[in-house]
């Protein structure tokens, strides 16, 4: 018979989770647990506790009377005897959040696994090698820039680490951050937030003056500059158990389209209202004048002719 070790909700630890109680049932569902077996709930001190508690505490998270309880984490419980076993966090809304956890109990341990039977070898015969053709390699395009959603923590959500102060740190190492993509923040209202600060903020866990919080999980931040950003949660003590990102952004900063300016059409051209077109000049006023003055000379060209004859 073989011992197991089961540690509970895996990679989400003993936290406040995101799922809410049914983040411990589901992992719970499928999973023997036999007497000899051993609970492991990975914790950081003075984030959370453990607690073995009645069935009637557990539905009601009644804190004040447990059966047991460990306040250092991680903590190693082994179980020695069958049936039902009950577990919560005795820290305020902690339980009523999901932080609970069932079980039940058989009475033997697992057994062991039965090692596969050996496979003869078998003899591969060896290929010739085809003959090889150079083939000129085809110019792939350009690839584009795709936005991405980067889930912070992936399942560990946004809390308090178990893992150590550079738990965040070492989930964006590697990870390349560009103007665009999006930033998601998994945590359960009331019981974190996210803040962008300055880097001096972030550095001493200085929560009096954040450039902006969400308080409303999960919270959605799309990165729209370049350069440094700092994130961290103003609850108390939060901060400086680790629950605090910095990342770099590349690219270029997204800033407000400018509209284009038209292109003025081809043809002739058309001249504006501030640039009036020319028109033929206006007739003389002395004109009248001259057919005027011109009249008695003909009158007297007529007499003259008259007399002649």
């Amino acid at each position: 018979m073989a011992q197991q070790t089961h540690v509970v909700g895996d990679t989400l630890a003993w936290t406040v989770p995101n799922g809410g109680a049914a983040s411990y049932s589901t992992w719970a569902a499928g999973k023997t647990f036999a007497v000899g077996d051993v609970l492991v709930f990975n914790f950081r001190t003075g984030s959370h506790s453990v607690a073995e508690v009645s069935k009637g505490a557990f539905d009601s998270c009644n804190t004040s009377s447990p059966i047991s309880i460990s306040t250092n984490g991680p903590t190693n419980i082994t179980l020695t005897s069958v049936g039902s076993h009950y577990y919560l966090c005795t820290f305020p809304s902690h339980c009523t959040l999901g932080q609970k956890l069932a079980i039940n109990v058989s009475g033997s341990a697992s057994p062991a696994p039965q090692p596969a039977p050996a496979t003869p070898p078998t003899t591969t015969p060896v290929m010739a090698p085809a003959p090889s053709v150079s083939v000129a390699p085809a110019t792939a395009p350009a690839p584009t820039s795709v936005a991405q959603t980067y889930i912070v923590g992936d399942n560990l959500g946004w809390s308090v680490p178990t893992s150590g102060p550079n738990t965040y740190q070492r989930w964006a190492n590697g990870k390349s951050f560009k103007v665009g993509d999006t930033l998601v923040f998994n945590f359960v209202n009331g019981t974190h937030n996210v803040a962008m600060v300055s880097k001096a903020s972030y550095d001493s866990c200085n929560t009096t003056s954040p450039i902006n919080t969400i308080s409303n999980g999960p919270a959605r931040i799309r990165l729209t500059n370049s350069g440094e950003h700092y994130y961290m949660c103003t609850f108390p003590r939060h901060c400086s158990l680790g629950q605090k990102l910095a990342i770099n952004v590349t690219g270029t900063d997204v800033t407000a389209p400018t509209p284009s300016t038209a292109s003025t059409p081809s043809g002739p051209t058309v001249p504006s209202s501030d640039s009036p077109v020319n028109s033929p000049p206006a007739p003389s006023a002395s004109a009248p004048s001259l057919v005027l003055a011109a009249l008695p000379l003909t009158f007297l060209s007529f007499a003259l002719v008259r007399l002649l004859n």
